[in-house]
């Protein structure tokens, strides 16, 4: 599949979301051109999964417009084959015994096509090795650790060969290993020219990936430019985590907490 050729895959012009009460997102505008590597950083609460579930159609905006591959979101029809996302991660352990193939497969079926294309074994072999996973095609989803079923869902995303990649925090909770082998497979999708758009709470191992950052705070963007580098004592005890577009004159009131059901799943994702 020939990546797109268009500069902007990703749009986002003046975007709000509300939750019920909760104004999530508050006129964020976001670019992101076609082989950028870009991360969306922030504190819990500031919007970074909310505004990805918004690029990919699962969070509704309450004002302003998405256009992903040059398709606006609620008018036109979106090209979603072309797109691999991972949400934040969630229990795979489950009742099902799906294998690691299964769920990698079930990555190359959508709303228009319920059957496995021609070649998909190979396609999913492929996708499971980008990850550092090709032993593991055949073993049951509750035998591997958290680590590796989360690069399971990565290699589900990826069986598509897609042109954009949304991942929501990868790496949260996974073992260093696992974020070794995450950085290694963005790194060749990178120099593929695939388009990665990832939230991460730090940068980690996607240091010297990551091209460009973007930074929330509170449903607003506080920072669009290089990545923030951690100073010598960033790990010191004593140390306070401030970056150099803090401002806390106009630092808007902390959403804690969805005040209609009183869940925060939200404003702290």
């Amino acid at each position: 599949m020939s990546r797109t050729t268009a500069e902007h895959v990703i749009e986002v012009e003046r975007l709000h979301v509300h939750a019920g009460a909760s104004h999530i997102l508050r006129g964020v505008d976001l670019t992101v051109r076609a082989g950028e590597a870009v991360t969306l950083l922030g504190a819990n609460g500031s919007g970074k999964s909310t505004l990805v579930k918004a690029l990919v159609g699962v969070a509704a905006p309450s004002q302003g417009t998405v256009r992903v591959l040059g398709a606006r979101l609620g008018t036109d029809r979106v090209p979603w084959e072309r797109v691999g996302y991972v949400p934040q991660r969630a229990g795979a352990r489950t009742g099902v015994p799906s294998t690691a193939a299964e769920v990698v497969a079930s990555g190359l079926l959508s709303g228009r096509r319920w059957w496995l294309p021609r070649g998909w074994r190979t396609r999913v072999r492929d996708a499971l090795d980008q990850v550092g996973l090709a032993d593991r095609t055949e073993s049951a989803m509750h035998v591997l650790s958290g680590g590796q079923q989360q690069r399971v869902l990565i290699a589900r995303a990826l069986v598509r060969d897609p042109d954009v990649l949304v991942l929501d925090e990868p790496v949260a909770g996974v073992d260093h290993p696992s974020q070794e082998a995450f950085a290694a497979s963005v790194r060749r999708l990178v120099e593929r020219g695939v388009t990665v758009l990832v939230v991460l709470h730090e940068l980690g191992e996607l240091d010297e990936i990551v091209s460009r950052a973007v930074v929330l705070r509170h449903g607003l963007v506080v920072h669009d430019g290089a990545p923030p580098r951690p100073r010598a004592d960033h790990d010191a005890a004593a140390h306070r985590h401030l970056h150099p577009h803090d401002d806390e004159a106009r630092r808007p009131a902390p959403l804690t907490q969805n005040p209609v059901n009183g869940s925060t799943e939200e404003v702290v994702s």
